[in-house]
């Protein structure tokens, strides 16, 4: 199903345009801090995850429900997206994990793999841990950007197979088509983006070169000037993709999403830099027949943006806000559900 949110999200006026929507949060937010604790995860492959974990209040309930968020692109704990959804956790009381991908952390991990878009085992892995250790709690899931496009995927393979506890998710500014994605972020102004991920990319991928020697073609790493290149040259070996190509065919969440069985809800705008809009049309299309699906691609946005407010001392952030209430709304849902069977049982 879809749903429009036109008139409950409006652009600030003075944060106008696609890419000043999307800059906004990195260097001009005032973002909150939110206080968590890191844990290291030892994986079944020998290596480590990085969680930073927000506690529930002390006086919580047993149905609190607990959040866990998947980043984007070279995203850190630190980065204003995750402080804001944190923040949004906290005011409702609940708990949150945010897994940060192998690469991502504060130390760079073992194994010869990395990270990328549709890598699933390490989400798999967490999300199965923590309904071991809460399997009485509610669980929702967050991503936004390449942590959507994760989420979305493992939602997708997993369909009926995904654990009961876990009753919806968010994606937020999914790029849907990794190989468009990658192609229309070279155009025009969206190059700077590209500059600015493949500095950070470059000097991880030269420290996994050190620890595994012959991994991949370090001429080739330090020839690309793209996203496409960088990826063929690198995210490919690394993984066993026999390049970009197959890496973006077989990772792109938009395969994925006839099979997703849980309530999902799909955020992006149609000016989102990162992506052409003719991806968002035609997952508006796919999703018309999966009744899990609530489409909200919004005219304007940027990519992970979504900022409004009607002054800037006054602003907020929709993306966030509407990402809680959906996941919360889905919660109260499932429990007034389980609560009428239960009282019907009792007659």
């Amino acid at each position: 199903m879809s749903r429009s949110s036109e008139l409950t999200y409006t652009p600030a006026w003075w944060v106008p345009g696609a890419h000043l929507q999307t800059l906004w949060g990195k260097f001009f937010r005032r973002a909150p801090v939110v206080e968590t604790r890191m844990e290291r995860w030892d994986t079944p492959d020998g290596d480590e995850v990085e969680i930073h974990r927000l506690d529930e209040p002390v006086n919580a309930g047993p149905d609190t429900p607990r959040l866990v968020v998947l980043h984007g692109l070279e995203g850190t704990i630190r980065s204003h997206y995750l402080q804001g959804i944190l923040s949004q956790a906290r005011a409702r009381g609940w708990a949150a994990d945010v897994l940060i991908f192998r690469g991502c952390g504060t130390r760079m991990n073992r194994t010869r793999r990395m990270y990328h878009s549709g890598e699933t085992t390490d989400v798999d892995f967490v999300v199965r841990r923590l309904v071991a250790e809460h399997p009485a709690q509610a669980l929702v899931a967050a991503g936004f950007s390449l942590g959507g496009n994760v989420l979305l995927k493992w939602f997708g393979e997993q369909g009926d197979a995904l654990p009961a506890q876990l009753l919806a998710g968010a994606a937020v500014s999914v790029p849907y088509d990794l190989e468009r994605g990658a192609r229309h972020i070279e155009r025009g102004f969206s190059h700077i983006y590209t500059r600015h991920f493949l500095r950070s990319l470059k000097r991880k991928a030269a420290v996994k070169l050190q620890q595994h020697p012959g991994a991949f073609d370090a001429e080739s790493m330090r020839r690309s000037t793209t996203l496409f290149e960088f990826d063929d040259a690198v995210t490919a070996p690394l993984h066993g993709f026999a390049g970009a190509h197959d890496y973006y065919a077989r990772s792109s969440s938009f395969h994925f999403l006839k099979d997703i069985q849980r309530p999902t809800l799909l955020l992006s705008s149609f000016d989102d830099p990162f992506l052409p809009p003719e991806v968002l049309d035609a997952v508006t299309v796919v999703a018309r027949e999966n009744r899990n699906l609530t489409v909200e691609f919004l005219s304007f946005g940027g990519h992970v943006g979504f900022v409004g407010g009607q002054w800037p001392r006054g602003e907020r952030y929709y993306g966030e806000e509407r990402v809680l209430d959906f996941l919360g709304h889905q919660v109260a849902r499932v429990r007034a559900v389980r609560q009428l069977a239960t009282h019907d049982s009792g007659r």
